[in-house]
């Protein structure tokens, strides 16, 4: 069969991923979703359920705020059954995936108090394709340096999540740094622990096994008995989870990592289209993408 590739999309279409830029990409979604084809949008335009505070972060006036509280936040462990029925799913962004998924089972089951602090790292595949001076291999390698310290545009994305799921607003710090490799991500996130549970005598075993029980049914999250590291998710869909208590501060310390273009980006929405399309979850998600 002779496929051709166009400017512009054919008939017959059951669901399209966008990768097209902020406010792009919903221009181009849009009238998909008009004719009920279904959209994996991996851009930030669907993910904030606010447009104010999309504009504030991104710059630019939502195209068409309505479709917002239709768009299902695409973290699969968290919204499976949501995903499955959705029509329009905004693929998480990858910082997002690791903090949200570090932090969710803490926050939701209210172990861990409202002031949280997330350290990431990011491989410079994370700024894209574009070229600038910050992402030159020259002033990339052998070097480490810290961005966006006034604030992330991620930020609001983590907040928004984690407070769907705390009892109260969560007072996030999010730190981000770009660090001398292609690909991949590592998150610490600090948290005060719950005096109860940090002052247990198993404290550390008492936090892993229930990340391990809120995991057990999502093959894709493993939560592990040592610090993760970036090589052991790179190229696969897994993001890595490793919980642990900071007896003398009464903290909980959580690690995770994922490579940025799978989990953090296409294995995700290529998960997300499993189950809005009634595939099995985890199909075509086995093997390994290494280039670049």
């Amino acid at each position: 069969m002779k496929l051709e590739i166009t400017a512009d999309l054919c008939d017959g279409l059951d669901l399209v991923f966008s990768a097209l830029p902020h406010k792009a990409s919903a221009e181009a979604c849009i009238p998909l979703l008009e004719q009920n084809i279904k959209v994996v949008d991996i851009s930030a335009d669907f993910r904030l359920k606010q447009a104010d505070v999309y504009t504030q972060w991104y710059g630019v006036e939502h195209p068409d705020p309505t479709y917002l509280e239709e768009a299902v936040y695409g973290l699969t462990e968290l919204n499976r059954d949501a995903v499955s029925d959705a029509r329009l799913v905004a693929n998480p962004g990858c910082y997002p995936t690791s903090a949200i998924l570090a932090l969710t089972p803490a926050v939701q089951n209210g172990w861990i108090g409202g002031d949280i602090i997330v350290d990431s790292k990011s491989g410079v595949s994370g700024a894209g394709r574009s070229l600038s001076m910050t992402t030159h291999f020259s002033e990339v390698n052998e070097n480490v340096m810290a961005y966006s310290v006034n604030g992330h545009r991620h930020l609001p994305e983590i907040s928004q999540e984690l407070d769907a799921v705390a009892d109260q607003p969560v007072n996030l710090t999010f730190l981000t740094h770009l660090i001398p490799m292609t690909r991949g991500i590592l998150s610490s996130c600090y948290a005060p622990l719950r005096p109860d549970i940090a002052q247990s005598a198993d404290a550390s075993e008492r936090v892993r096994q229930m990340y391990k029980d809120f995991y057990a049914d999502n093959a894709f999250v493993q939560v592990t008995d040592t610090p993760p590291q970036t090589k052991q998710t790179l190229g696969n869909n897994y993001c890595l989870v490793h919980p642990v208590v900071d007896s003398r501060t009464n903290r909980l310390i959580v690690i995770s990592c994922l490579d940025n273009l799978v989990k953090g980006a296409a294995g995700q929405a290529v998960q997300n289209m499993n189950l809005m399309c009634g595939f099995p979850e985890a199909m075509s998600l086995d093997a390994l993408a290494v280039y670049p």
